[in-house]
């Protein structure tokens, strides 16, 4: 696509409002921006991250949450010793203008991979409202000054919170799922909740007794019949009444862990859910899984004997990882006496003719790896109750990402999952264009955002891929930053902010 096709679509979206999103919107005010669309088309951010084009660098305290924008400020959260903070910076320069604590509490239990600080605040550009499962939902003005809080019981998961907060009209909503059950009960915990952003005060909660713990945002799909907010969750995507909070329909056949936000796009909607352990295709592809196991293999004869077993020894989930990240297999005790018992579990489950070795054809009859179907489906508006079968335009069960949300755009939307696979996909139809690979392997946390006619890729290893959007893959440049990146980077008109490890870097 040239700059001036570019350009003039560019001109014709800024006209009009599409999906509830202002394509056109000034302000990353939200998880991935506008409605979370992980979309600023009139940005012109670089499309060469070489160290001249960096801006300025400021060291930051831990998180997964990703920056937004109010004004001049950009705001994160971090996890600093025993501290939970909302931090703000001058987007100028970088330098932090203020950083206020949450309200001293027992601290979330989380996953290895996970952390405290991984909810996206959100802002009206007169506050921001930042949320930590360890305490609740917190309001402040520009200046960090609190206004309210709200403190929520730390709901049950296994991994720890990391939804974020979203704004519409008068509210802040936030989903609370939850893997405890009610009283005497088989149903669960879970619901979705709105406060009046002013005061904090509860306007309306909608149980959610089907669902157990998820780790997906919510969105505002306003479409040529009305508005409702779409939540995707265990098993089923939701849309309910934005104003009240009453279920409206539903669709079934997503996983039982969902992380991505929904997107809208040509009066459609698109969830998509990877099957439990990250599997993004219907049929495995079971060599990766093997070449991840051969990394026991002590005597290099490929195969693993059970004296082969060592310390991070499990089964596989996600083999593009290190074998010690706490994500690359089935989660093992801490206890090393429980934690040799459980592999040698793992170990006897799969040695089928129990002569204490795998070989290669083995372990590929025995593959089980995670549950339900990858799935993205295009919904179309209307309907009430079950509407599966009634308003599932179509549906696509390979390439779908694990943890990075699928963004849209003309008539587009891209897909980027785990080891850098990239998909083109016609939201038409839901045909794939292209699958290509980044040639940046590794697990992908961050979710792509579009500006300057071009999809920004960052893996969690931390390198930069900045792909033109359009029909044909190609790869414009790369950039490796060389420390891990799980935070989605923001946008304004002519910069682009990543968040690492440790620091906040701006390119422009």
């Amino acid at each position: 696509m040239n700059k001036l096709s570019y350009t003039l679509i560019i001109a014709a979206i800024c006209l009009a409002v599409l999906d509830g999103t202002i394509l056109c919107a000034s302000e990353w005010d939200q998880f991935r921006g506008p409605n979370g669309s992980g979309l600023l088309v009139s940005s012109q951010p670089p499309t060469d991250l070489s160290p001249s084009s960096r801006a300025w660098k400021t060291s930051i305290p831990t998180g997964h949450s990703s920056p937004i924008l109010a004004g001049n400020q950009i705001i994160l959260t971090g996890e600093n010793g025993t501290n939970l903070e909302t931090i703000a910076l001058n987007k100028q320069s970088g330098e932090i203008l203020w950083r206020t604590k949450a309200p001293s509490t027992d601290m979330e239990k989380v996953h290895e991979a996970n952390g405290r600080a991984s909810s996206t605040p959100c802002t009206d550009g007169e506050r921001i409202y930042s949320y930590f499962g360890s305490y609740g939902l917190l309001c402040y003005d520009l200046a960090g000054k609190p206004l309210w809080e709200k403190s929520i019981p730390t709901p049950k998961s296994m991994y720890g919170m990391s939804t974020s907060p979203i704004l519409h009209g008068e509210s802040v909503i936030l989903v609370l799922d939850d893997d405890r059950n009610l009283p005497d009960s088989q149903l669960s915990r879970s619901k979705v909740i709105a406060l009046d952003k002013a005061s904090g005060k509860l306007l309306w909660e909608t149980p959610r007794p089907y669902n157990r713990s998820s780790w997906s945002t919510p969105m505002i799909w306003t479409h040529q019949e009305g508005s409702d907010l779409v939540v995707l969750g265990n098993g089923r995507v939701y849309g309910y009444a934005p104003g009240t909070g009453d279920e409206r329909w539903y669709v079934n056949g997503f996983a039982l862990e969902t992380i991505a936000i929904p997107i809208a796009g040509n009066n459609r909607l698109y969830a998509s859910a990877s099957m439990r352990g990250g599997r993004g295709d219907l049929q495995l592809d079971p060599e990766p899984f093997w070449q991840a196991i051969l990394t026991f293999d002590q005597n290099k004869d490929q195969q693993i004997s059970k004296s082969e077993i060592s310390t991070y020894f499990t089964i596989p989930l996600r083999p593009e990882l290190p074998v010690e990240h706490p994500g690359f297999g089935i989660p093992l005790p801490k206890a090393p006496k429980a934690r040799k018992e459980r592999q040698e579990q793992f170990f006897d489950w799969r040695d089928q003719n129990k002569d204490g070795i795998w070989t290669r054809d083995e372990y590929f009859a025995d593959m089980q790896i995670g549950s339900g179907r990858p799935l993205m489906a295009a919904i179309s508006p209307g309907g009430h109750g079950d509407v599966t079968t009634s308003k599932v335009d179509w549906e696509l069960r390979r390439g779908i990402p694990e943890i990075p949300s699928p963004v849209y755009f003309d008539q587009r939307i891209y897909l980027l999952r785990a080891g850098g696979l990239l998909s083109c996909v016609d939201a038409s139809n839901g045909k794939t264009i292209y699958r290509e690979r980044l040639q940046a392997p590794g697990q992908y946390a961050a979710s792509p955002v579009i500006a300057n006619g071009h999809l920004y890729c960052a893996s969690q290893e931390g390198v930069i891929s900045v792909v033109p959007i359009g029909d044909t893959f190609r790869i414009t440049s790369q950039a490796d930053l060389k420390t891990g990146i799980t935070a989605t980077p923001a946008l304004d008109q002519n910069t682009l902010y990543i968040r690492t490890e440790n620091a906040l870097l701006a390119y422009r």
